[in-house]
């Protein structure tokens, strides 16, 4: 067996005669109620959230002064968390708010804190011609919340999900020290073992769980795993619960393209999953270049509908359609609206020259050309519409949430799956996803990235009894794909949920946690980095 690979911390903060607690005066701290009240809940809204302080760190070493003193701590970002990942139960929040610089631009490459917000960073890769392609579709978050959770979105199809996009990271251990990682430097053992060098001189030996991760194009369940990995994989994804990341290297694709975007309305779920495998071929046969496919179900068009989501966005919806496809397929940086135009309008024998006119060709094939909702390059307005039109969708569900939470009490709340298959098995899983629901009589709707077989089905319960029977669907939905070879947490992370930690026992097994526990022991011996993120706090920790 080879020698584990050496990742040696760069610098530990001197240790200091400081109180228990960090002071207002050392790093910048919230501590009134009313003050800490907008830090105690996520996006999922779960309840019980509390804290004693709120830091609010501008540096590294200023994590690190809060780190090493062994108060247990929860850093969040933009708090966008649908698990409760964000939720704090005691303890102090550290929040990456502040740091928000973007440090230096690189050839391909942009190095930032953790605390940038997406959306600020994509305008000034726009300004640049540069282009981060699995942004979530949140872009609100921030990049150190996107590492957390190896967080994805729509381009996943095409580009793979945060991992494959981050060159390099640092992260603030919870003793305090700092561990540069430089993807490629340090790597697991033939055993699966890493050696950390603390700044004491002292060795850590890491051993990697031994299960085997679901061959799906996303996956964020648990600590990555896989042999010979790179030690940098294990930070990203792992919540926040190994340490807490303060500057991050994404590589970028440069030049920045053009986009073709088209809504293709549909007659059902059958025709829907056709194109797109058609389309799928396609991709892998090189003759079409689409970046993503998204999918809205019927009772989302009924949302949209209702809501007047279409009139809104001046979005023309035909009155049979039973279903929405979102396709975004990439162009080239030159090229215009007119060339697209041009493509479109094509005698059906010459359109197959080239990428785009394929395209048409395959929605011609199933019947949809004349319905499809183009937006050419240029058009960023009828662009920003229709992806608005798919974000209306998880708007419309979260609204009717709020209405009978309001009318039924506060036990009621946002209840949905992140559930991923290979697309070999997406009917199959689809089609047992709605009898589980419908068996519930639970009001649901579904949508999701259809072009990875990542589907989110949300269920709009109107009583505490359909909130319990939510409960139970979504863990039958999660043991469903894991028995289809994919993953029921796709996108989002575990947190939080107990529905959700459940899971990753039924992915993982009982000795699969065990293992992902000891990881953390070995990195995080007294347990004060996000307690109860990823898997129950237990009375023993040590």
């Amino acid at each position: 067996m080879s020698r584990p690979c050496q990742a040696v911390v760069r610098a530990r903060l001197p240790q200091t005669a400081a109180p228990t607690t960090v002071t207002a005066d050392k790093v910048a701290c919230l501590q009134a109620a009313e003050q800490i009240e907008p830090y105690l809940s996520d996006a999922a809204h779960y309840p019980g959230g509390r804290a004693a302080r709120v830091f609010l760190p501008t540096t590294e070493a200023e994590v690190a002064r809060v780190l090493e003193h062994g108060e247990t701590v929860l850093a969040v970002g933009a708090q966008s968390s649908l698990t409760g990942g964000a939720t704090p139960r005691g303890g102090a929040v550290l929040s990456t708010a502040r740091m928000n610089r973007i440090l230096r631009w690189q050839e391909s490459s942009v190095v930032v804190e953790a605390g940038v917000v997406l959306a600020e960073l994509e305008v000034e890769l726009a300004a640049r011609g540069l282009y981060y392609p699995p942004a979530p579709t949140f872009d609100g978050a921030t990049v150190g919340g996107m590492v957390s959770t190896n967080a994805a979105g729509a381009a996943t199809f095409k580009y793979g999900a945060t991992r494959n996009w981050v060159e390099a990271l640092s992260v603030v251990l919870a003793d305090g020290d700092i561990l540069d990682l430089k993807r490629g430097q340090v790597k697991a053992d033939s055993g699966g073992c890493f050696e950390i060098v603390g700044s004491d001189g002292r060795s850590r030996t890491l051993q990697l769980p031994t299960y085997r991760m679901p061959q799906v194009p996303k996956h964020s369940a648990g600590y990555w795993n896989e042999p010979g990995m790179d030690l940098i994989d294990l930070f990203i994804g792992s919540e926040g619960t190994l340490g807490v990341v303060t500057t991050v290297e994404l590589r970028l694709v440069v030049p920045r393209p053009q986009w073709f975007v088209a809504l293709v309305p549909v007659d059902d779920e059958g025709q829907a999953i056709a194109l797109v495998e058609a389309i799928r071929k396609a991709v892998a046969a090189g003759s079409v270049d689409v970046t993503a496919v998204e999918y809205m179900d019927h009772r989302c068009l009924e949302f949209l509908k209702e809501d007047g989501a279409d009139t809104k966005r001046g979005v023309g919806l035909p009155a049979k359609a039973r279903a929405l496809l979102l396709v975004q397929a990439e162009l080239c940086p030159q090229a215009s609206r007119e060339d697209a135009m041009e493509q479109l309008s094509r005698e059906p024998s010459l359109r197959g020259e080239t990428s785009l006119g394929r395209l048409c060709d395959i929605f011609a094939a199933h019947g949809v050309f004349d319905d499809v909702v183009p937006a050419l390059p240029g058009e960023t307005a009828r662009q920003r519409a229709l992806f608005g039109l798919r974000e209306d969708v998880p708007e419309s569900v979260n609204r009717r949430v709020r209405e009978f939470q309001r009318t039924c009490g506060p036990e009621i709340s946002k209840a949905a799956a992140d559930v991923i298959v290979p697309f070999s098995g997406f009917a199959q899983a689809l089609r047992g996803y709605r009898s589980i629901l419908t068996a519930r009589q639970l009001d649901h709707a579904i949508w999701g990235h259809i072009s990875d077989g990542n589907l989110h089905p949300n269920i709009i319960a109107r009583s505490i009894q359909e909130m319990d029977s939510a409960r139970e669907a979504i863990l039958e939905m999660g043991q469903l794909a894991i028995g289809l070879g994919g993953s029921p947490m796709s996108e989002h992370g575990t947190g939080r949920s107990p529905i959700k930690h459940e899971l990753l026992r039924c992915l993982y097994g009982a000795e699969g946690v065990e293992a992902m526990r000891e990881v953390k022991r070995v990195l995080d011996p007294q347990g004060i980095l996000a307690p109860g993120v990823m898997f129950p706090v237990v009375d023993t920790w040590q």
